[in-house]
């Protein structure tokens, strides 16, 4: 398998990770103790709903979203989450606290329906409360990323149609993300584009996808893929800096006319694209180190990077 050399996930190893504090379960554990039983849900069979947060200035950015999101996608499963949303924000402040962090790290909250009696899907043989797992982790967006961009390849795995599993739910069953993300790294690129069930475009494995044709900002319908919330917040940010912005239906023909294209997510926030199956991106060529980048991808990501300092919170 060839695998690119780096991807929208890259970083450098921190080694203040080694020694971070883990909250399972409310208990604060060394990372080489932090572990849940073989017979969790989530280790079964993948039953659970995450979130992935950013630390900036001691807060969390757009906090009440990520965790309206958390709780929405819990009760569209049958599942308790067992703490009210004021408990685990404050669970998940305790184990960033106690970690000494204040920036530049990156969360992973995690919620599976607890442990089972034996491994079988009927969620009436759980028998314990839900598994709530927190890992906070020093981590930042690798820097070549920003200056080269990505590369995207369109995989034959698709964004399924809500009847099948609902692309919106957040959920710990990421298969189909997975396949497309292998399929994707075996063409070469850093990260897999994925199209609807009527072939229009989706979004990516990891991350939403935007192009910008003639000054405007695109991005699909939303109706397949997470409601993200750096998604959501880059529309907001275009529509203050007066650029006109428009989910809707798009094909592989609109996107490699784009002038622009980018990626983005609560990770890395807005990463470049350069290329999108083997076609460059037509935006004109920079010196400066976001020559990945277009004009408008570079306003969005100073705007969105505006916007997460001055929405960073600790409670809801």
């Amino acid at each position: 398998m060839t695998a690119p050399q780096t991807n929208i996930h890259d970083v450098q190893i921190d080694p203040r990770n080694l020694n971070i504090l883990i909250s399972v379960n409310g208990k604060l554990v060394p990372r080489a103790e932090a572990m849940v039983s073989v017979f969790d849900f989530g280790f079964i069979l993948g039953d659970g709903v995450w979130e992935g947060l950013r630390l900036v200035n001691g807060g969390v950015p757009f906090l009440r979203a990520h965790i309206e999101r958390l709780y929405e996608g819990a009760k569209a499963i049958f599942m308790e989450i067992g703490l009210s949303p004021d408990a685990l924000v404050k669970r998940l402040f305790d184990c960033i606290d106690a970690n000494k962090m204040t920036d530049g790290v990156h969360i992973r909250l995690m919620v599976t329906r607890g442990v089972k009696a034996t491994p079988y899907q009927d969620p009436r043989v759980t028998i314990s409360p839900a598994t709530i797992v927190i890992i906070p982790e020093y981590k930042e967006p690798n820097p070549k990323k920003f200056a080269e961009g990505l590369s995207l390849h369109t995989v034959n795995v698709r964004r399924g149609a809500p009847d099948v599993q609902d692309q919106k739910l957040n959920s710990h069953s990421k298969l189909n993300c997975i396949t497309a993300c292998v399929q994707a790294a075996n063409a070469g690129a850093d990260e897999a584009l994925m199209l609807d069930p009527l072939g229009f475009v989706a979004t990516c494995n990891s991350t939403h996808f935007f192009i910008v044709r003639r000054g405007e900002l695109w991005t699909s319908t939303g109706q397949y893929c997470i409601p993200g919330i750096t998604r959501g917040n880059m529309l907001r940010v275009a529509k203050s800096l007066g650029i006109p912005a428009f989910e809707k239906q798009f094909s592989l023909y609109d996107v490699y006319g784009a002038d622009e294209a980018f990626v983005t997510g609560t990770f890395a926030g807005l990463i470049p694209v350069r290329v999108i199956d083997g076609r460059p991106v037509r935006h004109p060529l920079s010196s400066d180190p976001w020559s990945g980048a277009g004009p408008i991808s570079r306003q969005l990501s100073e705007g969105y990077k505006a916007l997460c300092k001055a929405e960073s919170a600790r409670s809801l």
